[in-house]
């Protein structure tokens, strides 16, 4: 269901905002902006005709956000500089997400392609960190959240006291950081400092959405996921593991899922920053590609 508060609109997107869609922000003020443009199709188009849309804002590069971006062909397009070369081609987007096996690549070619409808885009002009900017009826300040990819923003619209999380969901499943521009610490600085933002609402790119109280005990159920996963890593490194038996033990989606070529990306990508981190504090070593703990 649609919220207004005052000049922000929260669109739901389609599957309860889950991926491969999210939710989006539309700001009625002097400057129309929709901000993630891929929550339900048909609504954007609604919106596109009347009262209009000026510019689209990305939260950060990925696909799940930038869906129905091709709506906007036309009109301004913004987004961090860390992460602007993902959308200006393909192959940039590809080498941002750390897809070496050239059998993903591929699949991930035709997925963005037909699923997604991508298509290069060269940002009208760059955030900067730390920007204030005035919408005419409302200012939104630019909060650079590393750690999901580079260049991820959160948007704080000061008057309303809106907080847009992007992509710093809350949700069970607990944070991403599986892309190669991704990190494990510099996520967990941005969540702790966007609880710190005096926002009345928080509004997330999935699942949930809106939270007109804070979120409270979410946001460490949310960072335990990290710890979560790093135990059970440790637990299955006891024995010595090869790359692909730490993958098969589907300890961030739990089972085997389709298609393969995507979720074997996340399961091993993720794993990967996990052993980078347990290899530099001397938790776990690596022997010609074998891994246990030390």
């Amino acid at each position: 269901m649609e919220k207004r508060f005052g000049p922000v609109l929260f669109i739901p997107g389609e599957n309860g905002g889950r991926y491969p869609y999210c939710h989006s922000l539309y700001i009625e003020a002097d400057l129309r902006v929709i901000i993630d443009p891929a929550s339900d199709r048909e609504r954007l188009k609604e919106l596109l005709d009347g009262p209009g849309v000026d510019a689209a804002w990305l939260s950060h590069y990925h696909e799940d956000h930038f869906r129905h971006l091709d709506l906007f062909e036309d009109r301004d397009m913004l987004i961090s500089e860390r992460d602007a070369p993902a959308l200006e081609n393909l192959e940039f987007f590809l080498d941002f997400y750390g897809m070496t096996i050239e059998k993903e690549r591929e699949f991930w070619r035709q997925v963005m392609l037909e699923q997604f409808h991508y298509k290069p885009r060269r940002s009208a002009r760059l955030f900067r960190e730390k920007e204030v900017i005035d919408l005419g009826g409302v200012t939104v300040e630019i909060i650079p959240t590393p750690g999901h990819t580079a260049g991820h923003c959160a948007f704080f619209f000061r008057e309303p006291g809106v907080l847009f999380l992007g992509d710093y969901d809350l949700a069970p499943f607990g944070p991403w950081y599986g892309d190669a521009v991704s990190d494990i610490e510099a996520t967990i600085a941005s969540v702790n400092r966007l609880r710190t933002v005096p926002a009345r609402v928080w509004i997330a790119a999935h699942e949930h959405g809106v939270f007109e109280s804070d979120p409270g005990e979410l946001w460490d159920r949310y960072l335990g996921v990290i710890d979560e996963r790093e135990s059970k890593l440790l637990d299955l490194l006891a024995v010595p593991r090869k790359m692909n038996e730490i993958v098969d033990a589907r300890i961030l989606y739990g089972k085997k899922r389709e298609p393969k070529e995507f979720y074997d990306f996340g399961e091993r990508s993720h794993m990967d920053k996990h052993l980078e981190r347990l290899i530099r504090r001397g938790v776990v070593i690596c022997d010609e590609g074998t891994y246990c703990r030390a």
